[in-house]
């Protein structure tokens, strides 16, 4: 599954190193995994990074940020939120362009009672005022940065950096060789900073075959998105060469899984599906699906778990329905093989 969330009574050192290397990461007091995101209409890729703390070699910007920074104090202990925080977190919030939790305790335990991570807290004082916070877990192996804020009136000490330098140097003392800052996304810039942090010790993580990489291996035109926008498109192509309709749309609900509510009810969760048919309302077309792991096409017939009331932002965007594929029908391995069984299903259901 490309989005999925699970709720485990309890996770020791061990096996959250085993969820990181396996691209998933925390959200409240549950983990979940995902591959692909949209921000404001755009559909992107998520590539989860990770850093090799035993190979870290950290730009000059750290050392700069430890002069600007040397007058303030360091505490690093294990997490308690404190009303402090809060405080802070409020005004944080109240300063940033981008979407949050509404305070810490829906961010750290998405207002649950439940505790299963083993999270330390690192604070930032300016004499007895605290100006910066950050949060994260601890494995056997493994750190994961969870969260960094930070008092807007500080902005040009960098704080946010300042914190994810602070959270890999406790790392590194406590042995650990890996630490994991969480997603990057393609094209889309306000994740770019983590790519600085320690360039040549940035791995990422390729799911189509769960294999970590350095970045220098990275490239943009390559992603798993572009990869399957590419196939379905040149499946489409084929079919209306073969005088069929179909079109490739992007699907808005692809990360429904992900909602505590619809967990488990194996919904849709491909970025992008190829509709064949002509696009009717009420009307749910067979589908086809590119397996960027198999590498191969699939066509299925889907069911609507909701109908919902949407108005398209793009004409290749589909939301009529909450989409649950119910019967996989044939898979090919080639553009040519998948469209020579659509084109021969559509022209029976014509005759």
């Amino acid at each position: 599954m490309f989005a999925e969330i699970e709720n485990p009574l309890f996770i020791d050192a061990h096996e959250l190193d085993h969820y990181l290397a396996d691209g998933w990461f925390r959200m409240g007091q549950s983990v979940f995994t995902t591959n692909f995101l949209k921000f404001n209409h755009v559909f992107y890729s998520a590539l989860w990074l990770r850093i090799n703390l035993l190979e870290a070699e950290f730009p000059t910007t750290k050392s700069k940020l430890q002069k600007l920074n040397s007058k303030f104090e360091v505490e690093i202990q294990p997490a308690q939120i404190k009303p402090i925080q809060e405080t802070l977190f409020d005004k944080y919030r109240s300063h940033i362009t981008f979407e949050t939790s509404n305070s810490l305790e829906q961010l750290l335990f998405n207002n649950t009672k439940r505790d299963i991570f083993n999270a330390y807290e690192v604070n930032v004082y300016d004499k007895e005022k605290l100006i910066a916070t950050g949060f994260f877990d601890l494995g056997h192996d493994s750190g994961a940065g969870i969260s960094c804020f930070y008092d807007p009136d500080y902005k040009k000490h960098s704080l946010g950096k300042y914190l994810m330098f602070l959270k890999m140097d406790f790392c590194i003392k406590r042995g650990l060789t890996f630490f994991y800052p969480g997603y990057f996304v393609p094209g889309y810039r306000l994740f770019d900073y983590k790519l600085d942090l320690a360039k040549t010790a940035m791995e990422f993580l390729d799911f189509r075959n769960n294999q970590w990489y350095p970045m220098s291996a990275f490239s943009a035109d390559n992603t798993p998105l572009v990869e399957i926008q590419e196939r379905l498109k040149e499946l489409q192509i084929l079919i209306e060469q073969a005088g069929q309709v179909s079109k490739v749309y992007h699907y808005e609900y692809f990360d429904a899984n992900l909602v505590p509510s619809l967990n488990g009810l194996g919904l849709l969760d491909h970025p992008i599906m190829l509709v064949c048919f002509e696009r009717q309302p009420n009307q749910i077309n067979p589908i086809v699906l590119y397996d960027i792991r198999k590498k191969h096409y699939q066509l299925w017939l889907c069911n609507s778990v909701y109908g919902m009331t949407y108005e398209a932002e793009h004409d290749d965007f589909y939301g009529e329905h909450l989409l649950h594929p119910f019967r996989h029908l044939v898979s090919c391995d080639s553009a040519e093989a998948m469209a020579q069984v659509v084109t021969t299903a559509l022209v029976k259901v014509e005759d």
